[in-house]
């Protein structure tokens, strides 16, 4: 039944979706584009700084990492305190923004009593008060599965762990925000799937019932503020080879491809009330796609592959990734993807998504990633209706001699470029976030002199960009 009445409310809101206004763009170029990864969780600093590094050399600039809570735990424990400093720092050092996922361990240590809700919040305070430098928590992971949360259902096939988890939640956001009042927390981290029917030895929710059930539930608390600021979610595909672009419009599961679903999902739950629901910013904290492990890199690995799987080779790994960057640039709320994983876990029972191999060794692949994650911040991955950009534009003229004046441009995005020095004019394009140096031939009479820069985006083109420098030449 509870399948039943998720699919009438797929349909329904699908049906609202011409009615939607989009918000203004959180994508684009200044979406992240990061990696979901543990690896640089190490006793050693040195080995944690080389890890985040590879992650900066893959394009990213950002990292997720996670930390686990357990029953009766307030603070965090020594040993975590050195491996997820070490992480931290060493991200910090590569120049990553840090996004922390506090949840519980699993099931078995579930936070349903106001002591473990306590306990739980006093922890994330804990956690985030040592890292002042970070701003970004996720708070719960993948709720609407029973790996990681139970009970999902009660007696009568009742979701319990939607609302259970509102009031995680709200406890929790109230805490940290007291304490880091202007972090960012996540709420959601949902998986994209679930079968939403009890008693069959695999209890858990999709996440369109999820979503709604949570909705319900925080408007039957009656609460006056939000339990979350952004909305973390998995759209893993079904399996690594279909790929990011396979959309689900009659189904309760959500993907990459389903964003206007999600978002009218958001809304339905939440629009009305003080939390926000269809603007609601949404992270994409992990999107994984396997390669098939080379004979030359096989002894690393142990176990076996699930048949489920279905691992691609890298060159079509190298084309998802990229498609789903493209794909997230162009979607409205989005702030931004983090892929899962930096570098391969070495059994082939877990996940193989990495750019680099186990032994840290890069994959071919890796050069197809930073180029799509480059493509992002250069405003080019995508072309987008509604999406307008502006590059932010720089100019500085160098010493005249006797060749001319160099006049070195900068533009934030892949930009056409109008340059005057005075009454003489450069036009051409330059590469977003790459200084290009200008020559204006001929000599400067004294006085002043004045030059101008103007900037129109390659693609997604919207009103240009500006920048003026006076200088006086002898």
């Amino acid at each position: 039944m509870a399948g039943v009445k998720a699919l009438l409310l797929v349909a329904t809101l699908l049906a609202a979706l011409a009615a939607w206004a989009a918000p203004a763009f959180a994508g684009g170029p200044r979406m992240i584009v990061g990696g979901a990864e543990d690896v640089a969780r190490q006793q050693d600093p040195a080995f944690a700084k080389l890890e985040m590094d590879k992650a900066r050399l893959a394009g990213l600039d950002t990292i997720r990492i996670t930390q686990t809570w357990v029953t009766g735990q307030k603070t965090l424990g020594p040993q975590d305190q050195i491996e997820l400093g070490n992480a931290v720092t060493a991200a910090q050092l590569a120049g990553l923004r840090v996004v922390l996922s506090l949840f519980p361990y699993g099931s078995s240590v579930t936070p349903l009593t106001d002591q473990d809700r306590a306990d739980f919040a006093a922890f994330c305070v804990d956690v985030a008060n040592r890292y002042p430098l970070v701003h970004d928590f996720i708070l719960g992971n993948e709720p609407n599965l029973n790996r990681f949360w139970l009970p999902q259902f009660g007696p009568n096939g009742e979701d319990l762990a939607a609302p259970a988890y509102e009031q995680l939640l709200a406890v929790a956001y109230d805490a940290l925000k007291a304490a880091r009042p202007h972090s960012t927390i996540y709420g959601g981290a949902l998986a994209p799937r679930g079968v939403d029917k009890p008693g069959t030895g695999r209890d858990t929710h999709s996440p369109t019932a999820f979503i709604a059930d949570l909705g319900a539930a925080y408007r039957a608390s009656g609460r006056a503020v939000p339990i979350m600021d952004a909305f973390a979610f998995h759209p893993y595909p079904e399996t690594s080879a279909t790929g990011p672009a396979f959309a689900h419009p009659n189904g309760t599961s959500i993907g990459l491809a389903d964003y206007s679903k999600l978002v009218a999902l958001l809304g339905a739950a939440f629009d009305g009330t003080a939390q926000r629901g269809s603007a609601l910013p949404i992270l994409y904290d992990e999107f994984g796609i396997e390669t098939q492990i080379p004979a030359d890199k096989a002894g690393l690995y142990t176990g076996t592959e699930p048949a489920t799987t279905k691992p691609v080779d890298e060159t079509t790994a190298a084309s998802f990734y990229v498609q789903a960057m493209q794909m997230t640039f162009c979607q409205p709320t989005v702030m931004g993807l983090l892929l899962f994983h930096v570098q391969d876990e070495p059994a082939l029972s877990a996940w193989q998504s990495g750019e680099y191999y186990v032994d840290g060794t890069p994959k071919t692949d890796l050069a197809a990633v930073r180029t799509g994650a480059q493509s992002v911040h250069r405003g080019v991955a995508s072309v987008c209706p509604g999406l307008q950009l502006t590059p932010k534009v720089g100019v500085r003229p160098a010493k005249p001699d006797k060749k001319g004046v160099k006049v070195t441009l900068t533009c934030s995005l892949d930009c056409a470029y109008t340059v005057l020095l005075d009454t003489r004019r450069l036009t051409g394009q330059a590469t977003g976030g790459v200084a290009k140096t200008l020559l204006f031939k001929g000599p400067l009479l004294p006085g002043r002199h004045v030059v101008r820069a103007q900037a129109t985006a390659v693609l997604n083109t919207g009103p240009p960009g500006s920048a003026i420098f006076s200088f006086r030449s002898r």
